[in-house]
């Protein structure tokens, strides 16, 4: 009941008009409330009311404080779902994108936008109007630190919206708030912004792009969301670029991976949430074909995304995160684009084979194994890797190898069954008989790629039990080999093989000897 009066009185103070009296009522508002994220169901019309007073005060002319502390309301009334009404209208959701900076109605349209409110930067709404052009850029930096502030207050809230309510998503798209945050995205080079204004104007552009397909189309289509979002990343990580496909960082150029610091986490906090805003507008580009500047734009995030996978973040669950958001995009590049994970020249300390660097292809190849072993929510944390290595092994043939001669080495075990076993084909063989199809298909059709989509080959290294799956869904089950294209290399059968096999005695055996 004292929570209530509080409300009350707090409500008292702001319908008096009074910016001093508001002020006083909000901060102790905002100081009890800071930490509640669940809502009293009783108190919802005077929560709602709240909000309406406080829209109102932001409506008109504010001193800095009253503006903060307004715009702290709005983000705490915000977190309840179930009191969104006064936020969602065009009109307040109009309001909080003016002061996020991100607004694009034009300044004559609004005259209120056009002259700086008290204690607001020159030009602040003006920082994401649709113009172009120095004129741009200028109204767009911030005179102090007061106004960042007021700006991530206000992006906080518009996430929260965003979060809960469907109303509110529609009339994000149509106010065209992507186009006002790309336009801030633009200036990451020398950024005037803050880390938490960065961080908060990724995270909307993230929950616009994940909540809105037409919004998604439009940040990857109009406002060329690849590259500016790969140049976001460029200037994120602090990359140099010795060669036109080549990564760096200033001052370490030519030191191995390995050595390198690992990333800040203000560093790692805002490449992930860029990592997840590509991996939403890039959700087709492997099932369509892209044309020239597209692909080059993918190979020069591809470049980008090699370099962050063979980086570190602070600590290793934070970077096993880092470069799970890393594979889960790069399996969404066009397929062609993946070879420049292999372009780097071969350095000293690198793992060459057949004259290609392979330090990335077994970095994920580790990585998969970490998932493998792990075997929590297979589906979600495996797949993107496995699925990832069979199409760079479809592809490239020396991936592919490089891939059988540590997945399928030469057989010297034909003794146990392929699925007993600690070795990394013996755990992926047990996956081809998992209870997610899914995850059973992936197994199966790594291991078949790895042996060139030879059924016989297949069966040698998976038995005939566990290949049974996969060959009578691709009407292979009478032999053959599948229609991949693939380079002659050694025979199916190695000596080792030969060997062993005739050495083995299997009379109890249920399965005969070539599933060995």
């Amino acid at each position: 009941m004292a929570m209530k009066m509080d409300l009350h009185a707090i409500i008292e103070q702001m319908e008096t008009g009074e910016q001093d009296a508001a002020l006083a009522a909000l901060q102790s508002y905002n100081k009890e409330m800071n930490q509640c994220f669940t809502f009293s169901s009783e108190e919802k019309q005077d929560r709602e009311h709240l909000g309406e007073l406080v829209l109102g005060f932001l409506n008109g002319e504010l001193q800095p404080s009253c503006q903060l502390a307004c715009l702290e309301t709005v983000r705490t009334l915000t977190r309840d779902k179930l009191c969104l009404k006064p936020f969602i209208s065009r009109s307040a959701m109009s309001t909080l994108a003016r002061y996020a900076g991100i607004s694009v109605a034009s300044a004559a349209a609004a005259p209120d936008h056009s002259k700086p409110m008290h204690g607001e930067a020159e030009g602040e709404g003006g920082a994401t109007e649709g113009e172009s052009g120095e004129s741009a850029k200028e109204a767009s930096r911030p005179s102090e630190n007061a106004d960042q502030e007021v700006i991530v207050e206000a992006l906080k809230s518009l996430c929260n919206i965003l979060l809960h309510n469907e109303t509110g998503q529609v009339v994000a798209a149509d106010l065209q708030l992507i186009k006002g945050v790309s336009e801030r995205l633009k200036q990451c080079h020398d950024s005037p912004w803050n880390q938490e204004v960065r961080f908060f104007d990724l995270r909307l552009t993230f929950l616009l792009t994940a909540l809105r397909v037409d919004v998604r189309a439009q940040l990857a289509q109009e406002l060329h969301g690849i590259s500016l979002l790969g140049n976001q990343m460029d200037a994120t990580l602090g990359l140099c670029w010795p060669n036109t496909l080549e990564t760096a960082r200033p001052g370490f150029e030519g030191v191995p991976p390995e050595e390198l610091p690992p990333f800040s986490r203000d560093q790692t906090e805002l490449a992930m949430e860029i990592l997840k805003i590509l991996f939403n507008i890039t959700f087709d580009t492997t099932r369509r074909k892209v044309d020239e500047e597209e692909a080059a734009e993918c190979r020069h995030l591809g470049a980008i995304l090699r370099h962050c996978l063979m980086s570190r973040a602070d600590g290793e669950e934070r970077t096993e995160e880092f470069h799970g958001h890393t594979v889960n995009l790069l399996g969404n590049l066009p397929l062609p684009c993946l070879d420049v994970l292999l372009l780097p020249k071969v350095q000293q300390g690198s793992i060459e084979y057949m004259g290609v660097n392979m330090d990335a292809v077994n970095t994920l190849l580790g990585f998969m194994e970490k998932k493998l072993d792990r075997g929590h929510k297979l589906k979600e944390t495996l797949l993107p890797s496995l699925n990832l290595l069979t199409e760079s092994s479809r592809i490239h043939r020396e991936t592919r190898k490089f891939l059988r001669s540590k997945v399928l080495p030469p057989l010297r075990d034909v003794k146990n069954r392929p699925e007993v076993g600690s070795a990394v084909r013996n755990k992926l063989v047990r996956l081809m008989t998992h209870i997610d199809t899914d995850v059973k298909n992936c197994a199966a059709e790594f291991l078949f790629v790895l042996c060139k989509e030879s059924v016989s080959r297949f069966i040698k290294y998976t038995g005939y039990g566990n290949a049974a799956g996969l060959l009578v869904a691709r009407g292979l089950l009478s032999g053959g080999r599948d229609a991949g294209i693939y380079s002659e290399d050694e025979d199916s059968e190695t000596e080792e093989y030969k060997e062993a096999k005739a050495q083995s005695v299997t009379p109890q055996s249920t399965t005969p000897d070539v599933e060995q």
